[in-house]
């Protein structure tokens, strides 16, 4: 790693972590705790707020941003290669918005560094099979923005149908099948449906509230608990494409 490179990392570290100490900035660099305390120090020289000491830590100040064109070679690569999967896998307006970004951050790239993003060996071919939705995934997209509450007709694997009102709480992509995370108000649990299935969709204009057991970061949780349960029964865990989850969670 180029020493530009490590004095970035340092600060991407302290952003991030918070306190941090100079043995867990060493270990993250691959480098000597007496180099970590040779780049503060040099950081500091050049008026980079870093308060604290050695044997306690160090600490960013608040409200300390850098530039957005200080990106290194690998955050540019994931950067591009992050666009690629969105105008492959997801719908005209994503791939417009990835596009305008990917411009953006272009333009405000040292010029040294711009022809990497043209000519980036990181690709995500476009010849692959889709599942076809009958829902607009924008609509869907600002219900979950505004917390609208969401009507849909479902067809379960089976092809049986039901009626759900659901707050849409996230949603997650496993190639080529896109899934919705959910409150389940017939249920009153949270569930998983495939966008593939979803018949018919209508966003209304009631609001559902922030309530601790039922977000997004819970539903994670419920699904992590689900999966290590059949792990420790040594069950065979179904691929989350195919996950129709009107099982538990």
């Amino acid at each position: 790693m180029r020493r530009a490179d490590r004095l970035f990392e340092i600060i991407q570290l302290m952003r991030r972590r918070g306190l941090v100490r100079a043995r867990d900035l060493a270990e993250a660099l691959e480098v000597s705790e007496r180099t970590v305390y040779r780049d503060i120090a040099d950081l500091v020289a050049q008026r980079v707020p870093i308060t604290g000491e050695a044997g306690v830590g160090y600490m960013l100040d608040k409200g300390y941003d850098l530039p957005p064109m200080m990106l290194t070679r690998a955050e540019i690569e994931a950067l591009v290669m992050g666009v690629r999967i969105i105008e492959t896998w997801s719908d005209c307006e994503m791939c417009d918005a990835a596009g305008s970004l990917l411009a953006k951050i272009e333009a405000v790239l040292p010029e040294e560094l711009r022809p990497m993003i043209r000519t980036c060996h990181l690709l995500a071919p476009a010849n692959h099979d889709t599942v076809a939705m009958d829902i607009d995934p924008v609509e869907l997209r600002r219900a979950i923005r505004e917390q609208r509450y969401v009507n849909i007709d479902y067809s379960d694997i089976n092809g049986t149908r039901s009626m759900r009102r659901i707050r849409p709480l996230g949603l997650a992509f496993y190639g080529p099948v896109w899934l919705l995370f959910t409150w389940c108000e017939l249920r009153l649990d949270f569930r998983s449906f495939r966008l593939d299935r979803i018949c018919a969709m209508e966003v209304t204009g009631d609001r559902f509230p922030r309530e601790p057991g039922r977000g997004l970061q819970d539903f994670m949780k419920s699904w992590e608990n689900w999966v290590e349960r059949l792990r420790d029964d040594r069950e065979t865990i179904p691929e989350p494409a195919g996950c129709n989850r009107e099982t538990p969670p």
